[in-house]
């Protein structure tokens, strides 16, 4: 039999060999009888303060039985057998996006033997990879490949962590997927897994190339103006440049800023609706302060990684709870651009592999809904995309044009007081002091400013004048939601599959990939064993 057997605590200071001893130990049976030792998941247990500690989960093949039931201890789960081609299509199917959900759907279609043609408004990785670095050094933005748009989506720039709330037996696919391309079999194991901004193109393109020697094809610079609609079902994808790309199945995975397919829904009065989002800043600390508040007097032992954090809370604002958390915390990392529009000013945060940088960063958040929309006037399909757009251009102005962000102390924005000008910060191109009160509305500022004094009472430190906020984190999901059904399909137009993030239908990189991976699945469903 094997098991797995979990939550086997290792001091930083211990020899992993006391894994195999402890783990006989749980199960009540001699060392000798293990064999296959495999460390599938360790995590750091950093809750008492001075004391961090490994939890490591291990499986094990055992001789004999067991005799009763220890407690973190189950039968290791076993992979779930290859499903069989299906029958392929009439035609190709088309699918809009080279983020996770896009690439994703593509390998699940090839692995039951459909090939996908990959349409993408942005470039692969090289090419794109020069107009970012445009962006950060000039302030030269390039609305059609950036940190948004291109070969892996926003996630190819944007850190790498793996981490997901989710929990479908897809997910470990995924991370032994991003494992395989990267060469970075240690996340395979590791609690959080995090691939990193300078490894993950790599493993996005390793990826694209796995599927082009599989029959897809790719077809870049070429982004999408209209749908081919005729009886309720869709017949082709109309391109910037003239061309139609013939089929009746597209699975429309855009992105979370794929703002002219919310606006062509909403035009041709397709099923698209306004939905709930998140939005504040990026806080910026010394990584080192990050590091002496969660680890205390252990802070500096080599095998520490940099410390994280992940905090929420629901203060109530005019009588109602509202949610504040953080969000994609980049432990020793970078605050980054990330506009798709002229004059419109939005950040996001990554880290290397080794997550290097003497600074981390979080975007602290504020939930907000249609209600906040329609208060200042935004209501319909694409409320909370205004929305966005408001704050965006507002922040854009008071930053004072070239991508520059507008940022303030933490410190003084809680105080509410202008503050000395910004200290040290890892964002290019740069920070320009301002007034950050001037941004959003009452009800977000209050929740935030209460959201902070939380956070500082569970973490003593956390408001410092060390510490900056950077305008604005606006992106956190998409402001809409392309409507689809049980069937994954869009209603009305037979052949739409909406996935992903961008769609509405997930949130982050890895529940990103399943979502795409749920999608190629319902599509293979249709067309029956092969």
């Amino acid at each position: 039999m094997r098991y797995r057997v979990s939550n086997i605590p290792l001091w930083l200071d211990e020899d992993d060999a006391l894994l195999v001893r402890r783990a006989a130990e749980r199960l009540g049976v001699s060392a000798a009888s293990l064999s296959d030792v495999l460390v599938v998941r360790r995590s750091l247990d950093a809750r008492k303060k001075g004391h961090p500690r490994w939890l490591v989960n291990l499986e094990v093949s055992l001789e004999g039985t067991l005799r009763g039931t220890p407690a973190d201890v189950a039968p290791a789960p076993t992979p779930e057998p290859s499903a069989g081609p299906v029958r392929r299509p009439a035609a190709v199917p088309v699918i809009l996006g080279a983020g996770p959900a896009g690439l994703f759907c593509a390998w699940g279609l090839l692995e039951r033997g459909v090939p996908s043609i990959v349409v993408d408004r942005g470039k692969t990785v090289s090419p794109r990879r020069r107009d970012v670095a445009e962006l950060m050094r000039a302030g030269a933005l390039d609305p059609e490949s950036n940190m948004n748009f291109g070969e892996g989506g926003a996630g190819a720039y944007t850190d790498g962590k793996l981490g997901t709330r989710i929990h479908h037996p897809a997910v470990r696919k995924v991370v032994e997927l991003f494992a395989r391309f990267g060469g970075v079999t240690r996340i395979l194991a590791e609690g959080k897994p995090h691939v990193g901004s300078d490894l993950l193109p790599g493993a996005i393109s390793a990826m694209r190339e796995e599927l082009e020697r599989g029959g897809c094809e790719f077809v870049w610079g070429a982004r999408a103006v209209d749908l081919e609609v005729a009886g309720g079902a869709f017949r082709g994808l109309r391109l910037a440049d003239g061309r139609t790309i013939d089929s009746d199945r597209l699975v429309l995975a855009p992105g979370n800023s794929a703002r002219e397919l919310f606006e062509l829904f909403a035009r041709r009065g397709w099923p698209v609706e306004a939905k709930p989002f998140a939005v504040g800043f990026r806080a910026e600390h010394p990584q080192p302060l990050i590091d002496r508040i969660q680890y205390g007097m252990e802070r500096r032992h080599p095998k520490l990684p940099p410390a994280d954090y992940k905090l929420a809370d629901n203060p109530r604002v005019a009588g109602e709870p509202r949610g504040v958390f953080s969000f994609c915390m980049c432990p020793g990392g970078v605050v980054v651009p990330t506009p798709t529009e002229p004059e419109m000013q939005c950040t996001n945060g990554m880290s290397n592999s080794h997550r290097s940088s003497p600074l981390a960063n979080a975007g602290i958040v504020v939930a907000v809904s249609p209600g906040d929309f329609a208060a200042e006037g935004f209501e319909g399909p694409l409320a909370g995309l205004e929305w966005q757009r408001k704050w965006e251009r507002a922040a854009f102005v008071l930053g004072g044009g070239g991508y520059r962000a507008p940022a303030q102390r933490l410190s003084a924005y809680l105080a509410g007081v202008p503050g000395a000008p910004p200290g040290r910060t890892s964002y290019r191109p740069g920070v320009t002091p301002a007034d950050l009160s001037t941004l959003y509305p009452s009800a977000v500022r209050d929740a935030l400013r209460a959201g902070l004094r939380s956070f500082e009472r569970r973490m003593r430190g956390f408001v410092t004048d060390e510490a900056l906020l950077i305008g604005v984190e606006t992106r956190t999901s998409a402001p809409c939601r392309i409507v689809r059904g049980e069937d994954h399909q869009s209603p009305g137009i037979r052949g739409l599959y909406p996935a992903g993030e961008g769609a509405g239908y997930a949130g982050g990189i890895v529940s990103s990939a399943v979502d795409g991976l749920r999608v190629a699945e319902a599509i293979c469903a249709e067309l029956g064993p092969a």
